[in-house]
């Protein structure tokens, strides 16, 4: 299965916000989980279900948001993310 089959974006599940195929495991959860420094063992065990290749597929569908410059702010704005 291609990583991205692993993510589905459904209005009805999460309020639309995209999660794990068949759970409702958003992908921000994983993304904060490998933020936080958690390793790969913590996050399987604290998501109970998912797999390695859960989570790579999250790390991809972020990669794949932030090279379409979906959160990029306009050349007019001033706009900097918070951390």
């Amino acid at each position: 299965m291609d990583l991205h089959e692993r993510i589905s974006v459904n209005p009805k599940v999460c309020h639309g916000e995209p999660c794990i195929k068949g759970t409702r495991i958003m992908v921000t959860n994983i993304l904060a989980a490998i933020a936080e420094g958690l390793p790969m063992s913590e996050i399987l065990q604290d998501f109970p279900g998912i797999t390695t290749e859960d989570v790579l597929a999250c790390v991809a569908f972020a990669n794949d948001v932030v090279k379409e410059k979906a959160w990029y702010p306009s050349a007019e704005s001033e706009t900097v993310m918070a951390g």
